[in-house]
């Protein structure tokens, strides 16, 4: 086995890449990561997506690709020139509802909205209100983080953030975890019942 994608890439996928690299945008998700968003989403048919973070949308692209249609996502962004790509290529989907909102924000406004699967790809909701976050997912539903692995971009200090989260997870008593030392360093969890 080999870490090489054999499968089919979202339609939008290599629309949203080619847009990407015409900005400044620096955080893209790994395609490895991608394709894991994908698998998972294909777990959770009729059920409520929400992805912190949506970037350019090519993360985005990978979870829709994995829904069935009677699932829905929204994904938030705070930064309109970003999520104008992802507008571009993935607004004709009606399953999706892309949000310019400031994370913090919509989280608190949002508190008491449940969901089968959360992808937090920004400071909140994995830095930030991870608790509000983390009480926002049903029993059985997914929580995924990605970059726990040391990445080049990272500014200094990040590293103990990053370890101090995972550390901070696994105390949790409403979770079961499992942390993959693959791609960017994907951590996977999963909220108890009741």
């Amino acid at each position: 086995m080999i870490e090489e994608i054999n499968q089919t890439y979202p339609k939008a996928y290599q629309a949203i890449i080619e847009a990407t690299r015409n900005t400044a945008f620096s955080m893209s998700s790994d395609v490895l990561t991608c394709s894991l968003l994908k698998t998972l989403a294909g777990a959770k048919p009729n059920s409520r997506f929400l992805e912190l973070g949506t970037g350019t949308g090519l993360s985005t692209s990978w979870i829709l690709d994995g829904m069935d249609k009677d699932s829905t996502l929204i994904s938030i962004d705070n930064d309109s020139n970003y999520l104008s790509i992802a507008a571009r290529f993935l607004v004709t989907d009606m399953r999706l509802d892309l949000r310019c909102i400031d994370g913090g924000e919509w989280v608190e406004e949002n508190k008491d909205l449940k969901f089968d699967y959360i992808f937090a790809d920004t400071w909140h909701g994995k830095y930030l209100m991870l608790d509000e976050v983390i009480n926002m997912l049903n029993p059985g539903a997914f929580y995924i983080i990605d970059d726990m692995l040391p990445q080049a971009n990272w500014p200094e200090g990040h590293q103990e953030k990053a370890t101090a989260l995972v550390e901070e997870l696994e105390k949790r008593k409403d979770l079961h975890i499992a942390k993959q030392c693959w791609a960017t360093g994907i951590l996977i969890a999963t909220k108890k019942g009741i």
